[in-house]
């Protein structure tokens, strides 16, 4: 029980972490002279935040493979391929390749968004946390995967606004992990022996 509070502790803050990293790096690194030091600094925390992003997915497999295996895997995949994508348009922005930068954003946010889905059916069927918030995460993530597909087909700014409710799950998620944890074992159990 004490590792999954650590777990839970941990995951909370790589979450919010991700928001600062890349909210930031991406706003000094998409203004900043090519070549230049704030250009450098702004890849340094975009691609810090990928590792965090996969360090989240790496972090969530224990938890949920006693409870859904096929989740706990689905979702590790989902955070490396958001990883890498956010990854390879931070370089992409060191090489002076803004428009692989969009792209690789939209794709590896839709991929996260999809891939999410399923983190957010098993957290609703085992329990780990409230109900009420994975169902704020299905269609949050939901929204966000629906609004990057229509920013990669040339339905501008779909992308930025379909962040909101995902973008506030995430926040509120990091938070609850922070504060409350997961669900304690027994009850976890319980709702596993029902399901």
């Amino acid at each position: 029980m004490k590792n999954t509070r650590t777990i839970a502790r941990t995951v909370g803050v790589l979450m919010l972490a991700v928001f600062l990293l890349y909210g930031i790096g991406s706003s000094i690194a998409t203004t900043a002279a090519e070549g230049s030091a704030p250009l450098t600094l702004g890849v340094g925390m975009m691609l810090l935040n990928s590792l965090a992003v996969i360090a989240i997915g790496v972090l969530m497999v224990p938890v949920l493979r006693p409870r859904t295996p096929v989740a706990a895997s689905g979702y590790l995949a989902t955070r490396i391929f958001e990883g890498v994508f956010l990854g390879a348009g931070a370089i992409a922005l060191l090489l002076g390749a803004g428009g692989v930068n969009f792209l690789a954003y939209n794709i590896g946010m839709a991929g996260l968004g999809f891939g999410s889905l399923l983190f957010c059916a098993a957290l609703y069927r085992s329990g780990l946390v409230p109900r009420f918030l994975a169902v704020w995460g299905f269609v949050g993530y939901l929204a966000l995967a629906t609004g990057c597909v229509l920013e990669l087909a040339g339905v501008a700014g779909a992308g930025l606004v379909s962040t909101i409710p995902g973008g506030l799950f995430e926040l509120f998620f990091a938070v609850w992990l922070l504060v409350r944890g997961f669900t304690s074992a027994p009850a976890i159990a319980t709702v596993a022996a029902r399901a």
